[in-house]
C-alpha cells in the first residue's frame, strides 16, 4: 500500500472500534514505528464547533500525563480530515461492562478508586471534563480504567454555562443540578458525574433515565436514590458524591481516599487532663452536743483520763528480778549445816 491511500502518509485504518456523534474511532498501525494505535477520525464536514473541540481535545490531551490517561501520539489535519492518534487500549467501554447487570460492590469502589484518582489528576491540571458518563470510560483487559473524550473540557477559568452555540454542554443523564440549572460549572460538577456513573455500576439501572430534557430536569425534582444495602464506605462516599449543593461534595482526591479505604477521620484534640492538686486534708470538727447531754460524755473522758495515769504510772516501776528459786538458809555455816540443807532438798524435791 503507497503512502497516499495511508491517513498521513503513515497510519493504516482497520476495523472500527466505536464512535460518538463526531467521530469515529478506529484501529490502525503506525507503518512507521511498526505498532498498532487508536484513531480518532472526526467525520468529513465537521463544522467550526467540532474542529474546535479537535483541537482543545488534542491541546489538552497532549498536556497530560497520567495512568488513567489515553496517550496522544499525534493529531494533524490532512485534506480536510481531522485526527487524532492515541494509544491503543484493549478492552471495553465501562457502559458495556455495567449492561450486563450490577458489579459487585467492592469492583465498584475500585472502578470509581481509580477514575477519582484521575480526575483528581485532571482537576489539579486545572481542567474541567463536564462529560464523565460511562460510555467515556474505557475498561482494559487487565481492569484498569481510562477516561477518554476531552472534546468539551475546558480550564476551569474558561469553562462556561454554555457552548459558542448556545447550547449546555455535556450528556443529560449524568449532568449535575449546577449544570442543568445553567449556573457556573467547575470541578464538583464532574465528581457529580462521576456518582451517578458509579451508582449505575453498583445497580445496573441509569438513575435518570429518558430524554435529554426528562432526564436533566428529573433531578432537581429528586435526589439519587442510593441503595441502603451497599456497604460503607461505598455507600456514604455515593451520597456525598450527589449531594445537590457542589460545596458540600468531596473533592476527586477525597473521593479517591474514601473508596479505596485510605481515608482517616479527623479525631477532635483533646487536651490533656492536667493532674489535680490534692487539697489540704480538713479535720472536720466535731459538733458539740447539747446542753443538757454534756455531763455524762465529761465524766467517761475523766475516767479514761485516770486510768491512762495509773497505767503509765504502773509502767514506769522498776519490776522484781526473777531469779531459780534457792533452799532456804538454815543452819550453821559449814559441816554441821549438812544435815540441815539434805532435809531441805529432799523437802523440796518430793514438794
Amino acid at each position: 500500500m503507497d503512502d497516499e491511500s495511508l491517513l498521513g502518509g503513515r497510519y493504516r485504518l482497520g476495523a472500527r472500534l466505536g464512535g460518538g456523534g463526531m467521530a469515529d474511532v478506529y484501529r490502525a498501525v503506525d507503518t512507521r514505528l511498526d505498532r498498532e494505535v487508536a484513531v480518532k477520525l472526526f467525520r468529513s464536514g465537521t463544522d467550526d464547533d467540532g474542529r474546535r473541540r479537535f483541537a482543545e481535545e488534542a491541546r489538552i490531551l497532549g498536556g497530560l500525563n497520567h495512568p488513567g490517561l489515553v496517550a496522544v501520539h499525534d493529531a494533524d489535519a490532512v485534506r480536510g480530515e481531522l485526527y487524532l492518534v492515541m494509544e491503543l487500549v484493549e478492552g471495553r467501554t465501562l457502559a458495556d461492562v455495567s449492561a450486563a447487570g450490577p458489579l459487585p460492590p467492592g469492583r465498584v469502589a475500585e472502578l470509581g478508586r481509580q477514575l477519582a484518582d484521575v480526575l483528581a489528576y485532571v482537576h489539579g491540571s486545572g481542567i474541567v471534563h463536564r462529560d464523565v458518563k460511562p460510555s467515556n470510560v474505557l475498561v482494559s483487559h487487565e481492569g484498569r480504567v481510562y477516561l477518554t473524550d476531552f472534546g468539551i473540557s475546558r480550564l476551569s477559568d474558561a469553562v462556561g454555562r454554555m457552548t459558542s452555540s448556545g447550547v449546555v454542554v455535556g450528556t443529560a443523564g449524568y449532568m449535575a443540578p449546577e449544570q442543568v440549572r445553567g449556573v457556573g460549572v467547575s470541578y464538583p460538577a464532574d465528581v457529580y458525574a462521576l456518582g451517578l456513573v458509579l451508582l449505575e455500576c453498583a445497580t445496573g439501572q441509569v438513575e435518570y433515565p429518558g430524554s435529554g430534557a426528562e432526564a436533566a430536569v428529573a433531578r432537581l425534582a429528586r435526589s439519587p436514590h442510593i441503595p441502603p444495602e451497599l456497604p460503607e464506605p461505598l455507600n456514604r462516599t455515593l451520597r456525598e458524591m450527589t449531594a445537590d449543593d457542589p460545596e458540600e461534595r468531596p473533592t476527586a482526591r477525597r473521593c479517591a481516599d474514601l473508596l479505596g479505604g485510605e481515608a482517616t477521620e479527623t479525631i477532635p484534640v483533646v487536651p490533656a487532663t492536667q493532674p489535680a492538686t490534692p487539697e489540704p486534708t480538713r479535720v472536720q470538727p466535731v459538733p458539740a452536743a447539747p446542753a443538757g447531754r454534756r455531763w455524762p460524755w465529761a465524766v467517761a473522758a475523766g475516767c479514761a483520763a485516770l486510768l491512762l495515769v495509773v497505767l503509765a504510772v504502773y509502767l514506769s516501776l522498776p519490776q522484781p528480778a526473777t531469779g531459780p528459786a534457792l533452799p532456804p538458809v538454815s543452819g550453821p555455816p559449814g559441816v554441821a549445816r549438812l544435815p540441815d540443807d539434805l532435809t531441805n532438798l529432799e523437802r523440796l524435791v518430793r514438794g
